[in-house]
């Protein structure tokens, strides 16, 4: 089988998804089209260079509706003949958007790919496309649907995680986060946004709060509380559907939960024969990708069983793996993904994540993949694992190793 090759990777900083973040007057799709112009020029593409546009958002309505991947395409620098798909895989759309590159190129069709995606929370609020599941009391009633935060706060109290534990890992991806910027790990990928008149618009994730400690976020007051206890009180849903549990621990708030936030991501995949055509150097292969359903209540567990189907796929252990990025959606995530395979925190998000720069929801799956890339290079390690849960139900994972 052909094997797939990342040859880029490369980002926007995230911006504080509200009116007074910095990203707040781009559209989706000048921001789009600005990340495809990065590619084309970082790696010198000319003509009808990929065979598709392949690109994740999560609330596809209003500017970010209309299969908006065609719509950046026509935006940019790229030749009008690419054409470009629009896809929706939730918070894995980026990945997914990856993966399906990948896999197209690994059966023969085309030689390469753009893929990655979008979000502009700020400007397109989330929730506002209608969701059946969230909407449809037909589909609601049956499949227990409950808010993610009560997901998430379920999953703390299914496998024990404390609001201690949790307020430890979002200080620490603070931290990391913090780190990272101020070592320039980043820099390789980073994209600045530009206005008009070639000024900088963002350089770097201003979602941040450096300096935040256990202590302070301690303070602050659990978020999802009063909707699970009492209005609409999904924590009787919960129960229903888990009756072994007699109360919902809710131990989520604003500092341990993944920011609202603007921005996008891309990477270019391609064959062999691509890299040859454009003189390209590939980073990494893609050795393995793999999607999977879960229970559509707790929601938020996908990481886990995805892992454990990816790893069997391709032969491989979790020992294989050198390095982690499981999306900080909510700190106990992370916490029951370091808990079922007994994975080192020094080997998970190590630069810091989503609880800590933001979640822009259909591009963090491309975000993670090429962070991973990038800290695999620095730490001239092999391979890596990038996974994220899923609304609704799923999880998403992606294989990658270093050429």
């Amino acid at each position: 089988m052909t094997e797939a090759y990342i040859y880029d990777a490369c980002r926007t900083p995230r911006g504080k998804g509200r009116t007074d973040g910095s990203l707040h007057e781009v559209t989706s799709l000048a921001l789009s089209a600005r990340l495809l112009n990065a590619v084309k020029d970082r790696n010198n593409l000319d003509g009808p260079a990929v065979e598709d546009v392949i690109w994740g958002n999560v609330t596809q309505v209003k500017e970010q509706g209309g299969c908006l991947a065609r719509s950046a395409v026509l935006a940019s620098d790229l030749d009008e003949r690419i054409p470009g798909l629009s896809i929706n895989r939730f918070c894995a759309s980026g990945m997914e958007a990856v993966n399906l590159a990948a896999n197209q190129i690994k059966g023969g069709a085309g030689d390469g790919y753009i893929a990655g995606g979008v979000e502009m929370m700020g400007r397109v609020a989330m929730g506002s496309d209608g969701a059946a599941i969230a909407v449809d009391p037909s589909l609601a009633m049956k499949s227990y649907f409950v808010p993610q935060g009560i997901s998430a706060d379920i999953i703390a109290t299914e496998f024990g995680f404390t609001r201690e534990e949790a307020d430890a890992l979002a200080a620490e991806s603070q931290r990391r986060a913090a780190q990272a910027w101020h070592e320039g790990r980043f820099d390789k990928s980073i994209v600045p946004v530009l206005d008009q008149n070639g000024l900088t618009i963002l350089d770097r994730d201003e979602y941040m709060r450096p300096g935040t400690t256990a202590e302070d976020l301690a303070k602050l007051k659990a978020s999802f509380k009063e909707m699970g206890e009492v209005m609409p009180g999904f924590d009787k849903v919960a129960m229903l559907k888990y009756p072994h549990l007699d109360h919902i621990n809710h131990i989520h708030h604003a500092g341990n939960s993944s920011g609202i936030v603007d921005g996008a991501a891309a990477v270019l995949v391609g064959n062999k024969a691509f890299g040859e055509r454009f003189g390209l150097t590939p980073r990494a292969r893609i050795r393995a990708t793999a999607k999977i359903g879960t229970d559509p209540t707790i929601m938020l567990t996908g990481p886990v069983p995805v892992t454990e189907k990816i790893l069997a796929d391709s032969g491989m252990s979790i020992s294989d793996i050198d390095l982690f990025e499981v999306n900080e959606a909510f700190a106990a995530v992370v916490l029951r993904f370091m808990q079922a395979f007994d994975v080192s925190a020094d080997k998970v998000n190590v630069n810091g994540g989503a609880i800590a720069m933001g979640h822009p929801l259909g591009a963090t799956g491309a975000i993670i993949i090429g962070t991973l890339l990038d800290e695999l290079e620095r730490r001239d390690l092999s391979t890596g694992l990038a996974t994220l849960c899923i609304a609704s139900g799923m999880g998403a994972a992606t294989i990658i190793e270093r050429v």
